[in-house]
């Protein structure tokens, strides 16, 4: 019995000043890795967007096989919507949406934009008359998500 007692005391376990070092390593790791991981999350949301914007282009394009290759009339994103099951007209939980989608150059042409949903950065394809594509993007906020400045 002496031994077992003699075993209980020798063990102390950790000293107060041990628990606060681990708690501010584990504090510091937390402080470097949450930035990282808020920055994956925009660029996850402005992907969805730029999904959005290709799957109205591609609608539009489309649009104007079935408009005797034109795309005149088109003046809403609800038209697309007629054409890809997928495309979002509205802001609703969190989803990207396509904010915009009409007709340029008397109809040879089009312009799509989408809305990212966390960031609200704004994602455009648009299509002259020469069948140029451009892609551009414009940031609401000066978050490092997904948005360059300029063409995507």
């Amino acid at each position: 019995m002496k031994a077992l007692r003699r075993h209980a005391r020798g063990e102390e376990g950790f000293t107060l000043i041990e628990l606060l070092v681990v708690i501010l390593i584990i504090g510091i790791l937390a402080a470097i890795a949450l930035p990282a991981f808020l920055s994956q999350k925009n660029k996850a949301s402005d992907a969805t967007a730029k999904e959005m914007a290709r799957s109205g282009s591609l609608a539009a394009e489309v649009y104007a096989t079935d408009h005797g290759n034109s795309f005149a009339g088109l003046e809403e994103p609800k038209t697309l919507a007629e054409y890809d099951v997928a495309i979002q007209t509205k802001a609703s939980s969190g989803n990207a949406y396509l904010s915009e989608a009409k007709e340029q150059e008397s109809g040879h042409g089009y312009t799509v934009t989408a809305v990212a949903p966390q960031t609200q950065d704004t994602f455009t394809i648009s299509r002259s008359k020469a069948g140029v594509v451009t892609r551009t993007c414009t940031a609401v906020t000066s978050n490092k998500g997904g948005c360059p400045t300029g063409e995507w």
